[in-house]
């Protein structure tokens, strides 16, 4: 039920506009009794009930936005382009949480789009109920979710979880059988990995200015001089140059896979 309960509130996500701005006074029904408020496959959940669900969300928030989208990629990454260009406090956090949310809404879009339309609109219509839609959204999430993990990670939580692996034919692993519990842990620990190797390859070039640099200053017998003071404004002008931040934010979205 925790599983089902946490795509649930997700789905919620996706369609929390179009559930309060349909819950008028009329839409309202009053309790006679324990049965009206008791989910079942021919009785759905009454608005009221929807609502408190979505209230729920919000101390879930945190963890689903960390470990169920792309956020965690997106935040480190342009955490380490801030540390390459050696200037901390700019851009300030504030800037960086909110770039790195507004990406986040933006890659995970056609994920929560194709997760309303499977599961919400069948659910609201009355032709499934909660255990089925929160099973159409699960497996439409576990697929943006496994198509973005390596299959290390996914190998290294089926042996720590001593789950049998289920192979197809020609012997590819079958990922849509994969449970809850293996799929998220290697879905974070792959963008960890992930995010990592992207912030690396990030600080070359500008460790490269801070090599000539340092270089010329010694050259110049300008030992007490830091490097940093040089190197800063030049990598900086580097990064204007080549237009930076557009390079990131593209490179950033489309590393993910999202169909």
């Amino acid at each position: 039920m925790t599983r089902r309960a946490l795509v649930l509130f997700l789905v919620a996500l996706s369609f929390a506009p179009a559930a309060f701005g349909q819950a008028d006074a009329s839409a309202v029904p009053v309790l006679e009794g324990l049965e009206s408020v008791v989910p079942t496959e021919e009785a759905p959940l009454t608005s009221a009930v929807e609502i408190a669900a979505l209230l729920t969300i919000l101390s879930l928030l945190p963890a689903i936005l960390i470990t169920l989208t792309s956020f965690t990629r997106i935040v480190i990454v342009l955490s380490f382009v801030r540390r390459s260009l050696a200037v901390n406090e700019l851009p300030p956090n504030p800037v960086i949480i909110g770039l790195s949310l507004f990406l986040t809404t933006f890659v995970m879009a056609p994920v929560f789009k194709r997760m309303h339309d499977a599961a919400y609109v069948p659910y609201q219509a009355g032709e499934v109920g909660m255990e089925g839609a929160a099973t159409e959204a699960w497996g439409e999430l576990r697929g943006f979710l496994t198509a973005n993990t390596r299959e290390s990670e996914i190998g290294l939580f089926l042996e720590l979880s001593n789950t049998e692996p289920v192979f197809d034919d020609d012997g590819t692993l079958v990922r849509e059988q994969l449970p809850f519990r293996v799929v998220v842990p290697a879905f974070v620990l792959s963008e960890l990995k992930t995010a990592f190797q992207m912030g690396f390859l990030l600080f070359l070039p500008f460790l490269v200015i801070d090599l000539v640099v340092a270089s010329v200053l010694i050259s110049m017998g300008m030992f007490m001089l830091p490097p940093i003071m040089i190197s800063t404004p030049f990598k900086i002008l580097l990064f204007v140059l080549v237009d930076g931040w557009h390079l990131i934010c593209q490179s950033l979205v489309t590393s993910f896979i999202t169909t």
